[in-house]
C-alpha cells in the first residue's frame, strides 16, 4: 500500500513568509517585497502576480518599476560608488563578511525561499546558499594581492542574471564587486527569486555595502541597467537572444562587460569502456532537471557503442526521483533527496512537453519516458511545472531540441561514425560553456579535445563554473567579454594599468588566461 505524503510542517510558503517579515521587516511588507534604492527600501513598483512552480500556489510577486524611477536609483547608486569606491579595504573586508556572517545565520530561510520561489529541492537549495557564501569568504580572505595595482570602476557594476542560481550566482558576484570597492545594482530575475534576493540585498545592506536592487521586465529597465552612462560595467547571464541585444548595446558603447549566454554543451562518447563510472555519473547530470548553464542534454556516441551506452545509460534514468521537495512520509522525518523538482514554470513545462513531442512526430526515436506514477506528488497537487525525463534519439534538425539547450530534464542523443562527425556534432551551437569527451585512451582525448569548442572540456567528468580560484568562460556566441572565476573576476570589475587587455571574448579580440 503506497504511502500517502505530506508537506512537512513549518515549511510552507506562509511560514517562510512569517520568518522574512520578522528578520527583515525594512524589506518586507504585509504580502509584497519592497524595492531597495538610494539606500532605503521602498515600496514603489506594481507587485505582479507569481506562482510557486512546487504546487502553483501564490507567492510574492516582483514589484516592477518605470523606467524613470530605475533612472534615479541607478544615478543614486552612482553617488553611493563614489563614495564606497575611497572606502578602505579593511573596512570594505569587514563588511562583506560581516553580511556572510547573516547570511549563514539564515542560511535554512534562504534555501526554503529558493525552493518556493524556482523549485529547487532542498538539498540543491542549500548548495546554492553555501557556494555564494563559501565563494565570497575565498575573496574576503585573499582578495588583497588580486586589487595591487588596481582600482574600482567609474561607475556601479550592473547585474542582469537568470533565475536558476540567485546566490551562488548572482548574489555571489554582487558581494565580490562590492569587495572590489564597486556599488552594486541588480535586477530581480524575472520569473523568480525575489524574496530571497531581497533578504539577502537586506542583509548586506544593514552591513553598510552600497547594494541596490530593483524589479522590473527586461524591455523596461534594460535601457537603464545596460546603456545608463553611470554604469561601469555591465553582468550578465541569461540566453543568447536576450545576450545579442545586451552585447551590442555594451560594444556600441564601448562599455566593460561580462555576458555568460547558453550553449549547447555536449558529452561525447568514442573508444570507451568505463560504463559503471559513466552510470554513477548520470543521475548527478539532472542536478536541479539540468536547468543550468553547464548541464549536459546532448550525448554524441559513437554508433558501435550505442547498445553499451544504453546498457549504462537506461537504468541510471529510470532511478531518478522527482517530485515536490517538501514532500515527506513522517512529519518528523528529513526532507526528501530528490534529483529535482518541478521546472521554473508551467508554461515552460508546456514548452519542453511541446517540442518532444514535435520532434518524436518528425522523426526522434523516444527512448525513455518518465511517468507521473513514478514521482513524489502530495494528493490532488497542481503539477502543471513538472516534466518527468525524456531521452530522444536523433532529433531532426527542424527541431529546436538538435541545436538549443532545451533548459530541462530533456536528453537527446546523436551518433557518430567518424571522428570528424563526433566533433562536428560537439561543436553544433557555435560555442559552449563546458563538455566532456568520455574516452579510454589519453592520446585520443589529447588530440581532440583542443577541437571542441568549450571553454572547459572534462576527460569522463563533467565540469562546471567551479569554485573560487577556478576560471570560467566560454567560447564562440556562449560568451562575451571578460573571463571570470578567481583573480580574473576581480580584474573584470576593477581598473588597471592604461592599455590593459583582459582575458575574455570581445569583437575586436579573444585572449585566453
Amino acid at each position: 500500500m503506497a504511502t500517502t505524503l505530506v508537506r512537512k510542517p513549518g515549511t510552507g510558503w506562509s511560514d517562510a513568509w512569517a520568518r522574512c517579515l520578522a528578520v527583515a521587516p525594512e524589506a518586507f511588507r504585509d504580502d509584497r517585497v519592497l524595492n531597495l534604492h538610494a539606500a532605503a527600501w521602498r515600496p514603489d513598483g506594481r507587485p505582479l502576480p507569481a506562482t510557486s512552480p512546487v504546487d502553483g500556489s501564490p507567492v510574492a510577486g516582483a514589484p516592477r518599476l518605470d523606467r524613470g524611477t530605475a533612472h534615479r536609483a541607478v544615478r543614486a547608486a552612482l553617488d553611493q560608488h563614489r563614495a564606497w569606491r575611497h572606502v578602505p579595504l579593511e573596512e570594505r573586508r569587514a563588511r562583506v563578511a560581516a553580511t556572510l556572517d547573516a547570511l549563514t545565520e539564515h542560511r535554512e530561510l534562504l534555501a526554503l525561499l529558493l525552493v518556493w520561489e524556482i523549485g529547487k529541492p532542498w538539498r540543491s537549495a542549500q548548495a546554492d546558499v553555501d557556494r555564494a557564501i563559501d565563494g565570497v569568504r575565498w575573496y574576503v580572505d585573499g582578495i588583497g594581492p588580486m586589487l595591487t595595482g588596481r582600482a574600482p570602476l567609474d561607475g556601479p557594476v550592473s547585474n542582469i542574471a537568470s533565475w536558476n542560481y540567485p546566490m551562488s550566482v548572482l548574489a555571489h558576484a554582487m558581494l565580490i564587486q562590492a569587495l572590489a570597492g564597486n556599488a552594486v545594482v541588480a535586477k530581480t530575475p524575472t520569473d523568480g527569486g525575489v524574496a530571497c534576493l531581497t533578504l539577502a540585498c537586506a542583509l548586506a545592506a544593514r552591513e553598510g555595502l552600497p547594494v541596490t536592487l530593483l524589479s522590473g521586465s527586461g524591455g523596461e529597465l534594460s535601457e537603464v541597467l545596460v546603456r545608463a552612462p553611470e554604469i561601469g560595467c555591465v553582468s550578465f547571464v541569461g540566453g543568447r537572444d536576450t545576450g545579442a541585444a545586451v552585447a551590442t548595446a555594451v560594444t556600441d558603447l564601448g562599455k566593460r562587460h561580462v555576458l555568460e549566454q547558453e550553449g549547447l554543451n555536449t558529452w561525447g562518447i568514442w573508444n570507451f569502456t568505463d560504463w559503471k563510472t559513466f552510470t554513477a555519473l548520470v543521475p548527478k547530470l539532472f542536478d536541479y532537471g539540468k536547468q543550468r548553464c553547464t548541464a549536459y542534454p546532448r550525448f554524441v556516441v559513437q554508433r558501435e557503442l550505442f547498445d553499451e551506452f544504453l546498457t549504462a545509460y537506461l537504468p541510471a534514468v529510470r532511478a531518478l526521483r522527482i517530485g515536490h521537495p517538501l514532500a515527506v512520509s513522517d512529519p518528523a522525518g528529513p526532507l526528501p533527496e530528490l534529483d529535482f523538482g518541478p521546472v521554473i514554470n508551467a508554461a515552460k513545462a508546456k514548452d519542453l512537453t511541446d517540442q518532444v513531442a514535435e520532434a518524436v512526430d518528425r522523426g526522434a526515436v523516444p527512448l525513455h519516458r518518465g511517468r507521473p506514477a513514478d514521482a513524489r506528488f502530495l494528493p490532488g497537487q497542481d503539477t502543471s511545472s513538472y516534466v518527468h525525463p525524456v531521452t530522444l534519439l536523433n532529433p531532426p534538425r527542424s527541431s529546436p531540441l538538435h541545436h538549443a539547450e532545451p533548459f530541462g530534464p530533456v536528453d537527446t542523443i546523436v551518433l557518430a561514425d567518424t571522428e570528424a562527425e563526433l566533433l562536428a556534432a560537439m561543436n553544433a551551437s557555435n560555442g559552449a560553456l563546458v563538455a566532456t569527451l568520455s574516452t579510454d585512451d589519453e592520446a585520443t582525448f589529447a588530440r581532440l579535445a583542443p577541437q571542441i569548442r568549450a571553454f572547459k572540456v572534462g576527460h569522463g567528468r563533467p565540469r562546471s563554473r567551479g569554485d573560487r580560484d577556478e576560471l570560467f568562460g566560454g567560447f564562440g556566441a556562449s560568451w562575451r567579454g571578460a573571463f571570470v572565476g578567481g583573480e580574473l573576476l576581480v580584474r573584470a570589475v576593477t581598473r588597471g594599468p592604461a592599455g590593459e587587455r583582459l582575458p575574455g571574448n570581445f569583437p575586436e579580440y579573444q585572449l585566453m588566461p
